[in-house]
């Protein structure tokens, strides 16, 4: 498919600071191999908790404080690898991406496995945690982005890592910065996912600000060209984040987080193009530049804060991944759902 670079018009927009309790989140996953044509049976439960077992943390008073997860499966093995958000400590001690192993299944149990180590660089942003991983294969290679960020600004950073073993996790070795962003820049560098199209692989990104931002990686390691924006919110209206970016049937799919996250308001919506770099509309024909998305899945029963998510692709099915709150704040917990499709828009089917 043709791609384009097109710069867009920034609004020059300065958004206030949100009032969250865990931070500037998102999520991020890879797609799947199809493994098993005949695993319905060996996929998610439609609705209720997985089953997560081990310690996260004592910081961490619930049994599946998995927020922003990307999910992994290593082609050699039956082990399914979900990595996520850190465990919030304090900028002394900041907690590492966490990360836990499933045998087989989907569904769990998902057992934890700990944290990667800290990078260094990250120090001098006094975050008191690594948030929002994201894992891509590349040959035989796996690669980790996650962001750091100094609280309530747009002083933040894109890092990498890299191994060929992601169950070990002393294996994991440090690239440094991707990219970065500080008050000069209309963008925040966080919220990483990674997407390959036709043999090239792309950086989408943001949060708050002025949107969500797409790069061309020139390796996996670094940049190239200009950004472009896909999603804004301009003037008054719930903010965007947390961009995943999926290809079906010649549309690609950028799915993102909106409005304040932590609360009953934060919901998950869609667009597609038929272009890479845009633009991307919602089912009603509004451009995500304008503040247009469908609502693929919002707050219910008592499931609130449904967000930080990602599209992972198996048994020839696709998976949405996300975190939501479970009545409170503090109970975070990880849902896997099937999309379902009618005339090329995928939704929820909260009855099945």
């Amino acid at each position: 498919m043709r791609h384009t670079t097109v710069d867009r018009p920034r609004n020059g927009r300065w958004n206030v600071l949100r009032i969250v309790l865990l931070g500037c989140l998102g999520v991020s996953v890879m797609g799947f191999t199809d493994s098993n044509p005949d695993g319905r049976a060996q996929g998610p439960p439609p609705q209720g908790n997985l089953e997560m077992e081990g310690d996260y943390g004592s910081s961490t008073p619930v049994d599946d404080p998995t927020h922003d997860p990307s999910i992994v499966k290593a082609p050699n093995e039956q082990s399914y690898y979900v990595f996520s958000t850190g465990v919030e400590r304090s900028p002394e001690d900041p907690g590492g991406v966490f990360v836990r192993q499933s045998e087989g299944t989907l569904a769990g149990p998902w057992e934890s496995m700990g944290e990667i180590d800290v990078p260094e660089w990250t120090l001098d942003y006094e975050h008191s945690h690594i948030w929002a991983p994201q894992v891509a294969r590349e040959g035989n290679t796996y690669w980790l982005y996650y962001a750091a960020s100094t609280w309530g600004s747009n002083t933040s950073g894109i890092g990498v890592m890299s191994t060929q073993t992601p169950g070990d996790l002393d294996s994991w070795v440090d690239h440094g910065p991707v990219i970065t962003s500080d008050g000069d820049d209309q963008y925040n560098a966080i919220d990483p996912h990674v997407f390959r199209d036709e043999g090239t692989w792309y950086l989408v990104f943001g949060s708050y600000w002025d949107g969500i931002f797409l790069y061309e990686l020139e390796d996996m390691t670094s940049v190239t060209g200009e950004p472009v924006n896909l999603a804004q919110q301009p003037g008054e209206g719930p903010d965007v984040e947390a961009p995943t970016i999926f290809e079906r049937a010649g549309y690609y799919y950028l799915v993102t987080s909106r409005d304040v996250a932590v609360t009953d308001e934060y919901h998950i919506t869609v667009g597609r193009s038929d272009d890479l770099a845009g633009p991307y509309i919602d089912s009603e024909g509004v451009p995500l530049l304008g503040g247009g998305g469908t609502v693929l899945l919002d707050g219910y029963d008592e499931q609130d804060g449904v967000g930080g998510q990602d599209v992972a692709f198996e048994f020839g099915r696709h998976y949405l991944v996300h975190h939501y709150y479970e009545w409170s704040p503090f109970n975070i917990r990880m849902q896997i759902r099937e999309l379902q499709w009618e005339e090329g828009w995928p939704y929820i089917d909260r009855e099945e």
